[in-house]
């Protein structure tokens, strides 16, 4: 199969190499070809420091690149599947498939990787069925995929999505859809809460995390989820659901925004609820 995936981040990556592990090829899309063969490099430096902890054979990194593929726009035409994990923004993601609709032959499957936006309302005008294929970070390790029928999503679809997801070694969980599905809905209101709890100065950040990992069992507390998440996400899914229920209680708290205006997303910037140090260390930012 060849499958062409449409934003080369830290999702994209890891959709590609999930697919080209599988025996399929995966063309990488970003910005540029540039940009592309950036992310493709980044890829193949992290299979190779698997490599040298005895995680993952050479011959099996070497594989899985030769299938992960920079091509031109063009080269998507025949893709039997097409996978979007472009910006989390309803525009950016119906220019970015009308666009591989006019180009993509009648039996290509479109499939969108959103977190939280309507399937149905992204799929207006396309001639091509659109269907959601949500995967967790990181995709390689994290087993969940939220298959998301829209209103116009046929059954015989949502069916083909199920068993692929299955055949990529993933379990697939078949939602209707609705505003953050099924993960997003709870999980992101979490790291809200706990941000909220922050700013009302309850108690300081690593404590409100020990307090949700040692009194509830969780592997992360809300704000080093919310910085393992990007917190530019997070707040962007507390927009959409509180855009499509009206309800007060998925209000984004201030904080988050205060945040991510000031460029502290978390992890991938470097500084979030935490400052992540080179040495994989982290010092909460109200500490320093």
């Amino acid at each position: 199969m060849k499958v062409a995936v449409f934003g080369a981040g830290t999702m994209g990556s890891g959709i590609a190499q999930v697919f080209a592990a599988k025996g399929h090829t995966a063309l990488m899309y970003a910005s540029s070809t540039a940009s592309a063969q950036r992310h493709k490099d980044k890829l193949a430096a992290s299979l190779n420091k698997k490599v040298a902890k005895g995680k993952m054979t050479q011959e099996a990194a070497d594989d899985i690149m030769s299938r992960v593929l920079v091509e031109e726009f063009d080269a998507a035409a025949d893709a039997d599947l097409v996978i979007e994990c472009v910006a989390e923004n309803m525009a950016v993601k119906k220019e970015l498939l009308a666009k591989l609709d006019a180009l993509c032959k009648d039996e290509t499957v479109f499939a969108s990787n959103t977190s939280s936006l309507s399937i149905t309302e992204m799929g207006q005008g396309l001639k091509h069925h659109l269907i959601g294929m949500h995967f967790f970070n990181p995709v390689p390790a994290m087993k969940l995929v939220e298959v998301i029928a829209g209103g116009n999503t046929p059954a015989e679809l949502v069916d083909y999505i199920k068993n692929l997801s299955t055949e990529i070694g993933k379990t697939p969980v078949v939602v209707n859809e609705a505003p953050g599905f099924v993960v997003n809905k709870i999980l992101i209101p979490y790291c809200n809460e706990g941000v909220c709890v922050l700013q009302e100065g309850v108690a300081s950040a690593e404590d409100i995390d020990i307090a949700m990992q040692l009194g509830c069992n969780h592997p992360m507390g809300p704000l080093e989820l919310g910085d393992f998440i990007g917190l530019d996400i997070c707040l962007a899914i507390m927009d959409v659901l509180y855009k499509e229920t009206g309800d007060s209680k998925y209000r984004a708290c201030p904080l988050i925004r205060k945040m991510v205006r000031g460029g502290n997303l978390g992890c991938k910037t470097g500084k979030g609820f935490y400052v992540y140090n080179a040495d994989r260390t982290k010092t909460p930012v109200d500490q320093l």
